[in-house]
């Protein structure tokens, strides 16, 4: 074990495996029997199956319950009480802090919390800063305008919690926000991977170095690309620092995390979560490492608004080794791989965007920005790939092409149309960025 300082809660993080266990199913049968007893959404949805609280008895029942997903608290919600619905398991005056979706894949899910929800997020924030060394002697800086987006309002929150100096850049463009970062000497700063490399685009646009500014540490949300090995490798060399991937979702909470000792993978905060993985195809659970599965996701302390078996649309794989740290909590190897709404067939292939964006950020000569276009020409199946050249390698289209082709063909078995862009001309993004598009499934 390592000293107790490096964990936020030494006693549950290294919790031993069968007590960890022990504590999970305990919480899962509270916050079915709460769910059932509150909600009308999960009261229709448990009578319908024929499924009581007290059937749930050991870890194998747990398959039992049904599985929701976002679409489920869609249909709950927009009626009264106004605007949660069949979904709220309070009394509307004890909702004190709103959230939504940001709507990206449909209509947003609003999520209400009580002060008490708002103080368990803040606390599950706090381990996961404390795992990636955030300490009180740190200044976070956090480039975002929050609005409804939840995980910056929680970053913030933790931040101060765990005792950090946290800046707001909320109001101010990416060249103020820079400039801000270096006159307060900031020493840490949170984004997600795309705002990350368009940060340090704006350094060099300024004619700084990202690294002069000396940023110590880096946390990613929003997007995979912290766990993609070569996007992160592109964040951590143009800033010099360590760069740690998390993940979450508004309805679900934060529920995974990268430490300091890098275990190749994301930690499950399994000590206030249920992370389940399951079988593609027949949605059995899977123990075994480094086979994928659909993530389900259950909150076991989230009361305002439970979240119960839902399916996250993410993918990921076990891995067979614990982390150097200590934590007995399982490491979900890689991070997330992808999602089941992105991963589709393509000429009769398994395809998922990951692979495309891993080849992408490989490769120095292309810049961090592309687009990935699936459509339909007759009855074939034809992936469009735009990307940009970095400065200094204009002309050489032919040359990145083809090692571009010889990347994705043993990544991904596939074939691609490609179109090169001039560099800065393809859309940028200030949060979660939309580069891929099926266009096949809006036919």
């Amino acid at each position: 074990m390592q000293s107790l300082d490096t964990y936020w809660n030494p006693a549950l993080e290294t919790l031993p495996v069968e007590k960890l266990r022990e504590l999970q199913l305990v919480k899962f049968k509270r916050i079915l029997k709460w769910g059932y007893e509150r909600s009308k959404l999960y009261r229709r949805l448990y009578e319908a199956a024929g499924l009581m609280p007290e059937d749930i008895k050991t870890w194998d029942d747990i398959k039992k319950v049904p599985i929701i997903d976002k679409g489920s608290y869609r249909e709950a919600q927009y009626k009264e009480p106004w605007p949660y619905g069949d979904s709220l398991c309070i009394p509307l005056e004890d909702v004190t802090v709103y959230h939504q979706t940001s709507g990206t894949t449909g209509q947003p899910v609003f999520q209400p919390d009580t002060w008490q929800d708002w103080e368990w997020q803040a606390e599950i924030w706090s381990h996961y800063l404390w795992a990636m060394g955030f300490r009180n002697t740190d200044r976070v800086f956090i480039p975002f305008g929050y609005n409804v987006f939840i995980a910056y309002w929680a970053g913030h929150y933790a931040a101060e919690k765990v005792g950090c100096e946290v800046v707001s850049g909320a109001m101010l463009n990416t060249e103020e926000r820079i400039m801000k970062m270096k006159d307060l000497r900031a020493t840490a700063f949170m984004a997600t991977p795309t705002y990350v490399l368009g940060m340090a685009d704006g350094c060099r646009k300024l004619g700084m170095d990202p690294r002069d500014l000396h940023i110590k540490k880096i946390l990613c949300a929003g997007e995979p690309g912290g766990s993609v090995p070569t996007t992160k490798r592109r964040m951590e060399e143009a800033w010099g620092c360590p760069v740690y991937d998390h993940v979450g979702a508004t309805e679900m909470g934060s529920w995974g995390y990268e430490c300091t000792f890098k275990p190749g993978g994301l930690h499950v905060n399994e000590g206030f979560f249920l992370v389940e993985l399951l079988d593609l195809e027949t949605g059995e659970p899977i123990e075994e490492p480094n086979k994928l599965g659909r993530i389900v996701i259950t909150a076991f302390d989230r009361m305002a608004q439970p979240c119960i078996r839902c399916d996250s649309k993410d993918v990921a794989m076990w891995s067979d080794k614990n982390c150097e740290c200590g934590r007995t909590y399982r490491v979900l190897k890689g991070g997330i791989q992808g999602r089941t709404d992105h991963i589709s067939k393509v000429k009769g292939v398994l395809f998922s965007p990951v692979a495309v964006e891993e080849v992408v950020r490989s490769m120095p000569q292309l810049g961090d920005e592309y687009e990935l276009i699936v459509k339909k020409e007759g009855d074939i199946d034809k992936i469009i790939l735009k990307y940009e050249l970095n400065p200094g390698f204009e002309g050489q289209e032919k040359e990145v092409e083809a090692e571009l082709a010889r990347n994705l063909r043993v990544k991904t078995n596939l074939g691609y149309v490609y179109e090169s862009h001039p560099y800065g001309s393809l859309p940028r993004y200030l949060v979660k960025a939309k580069r891929y598009k099926d266009l096949r499934k809006e036919l």
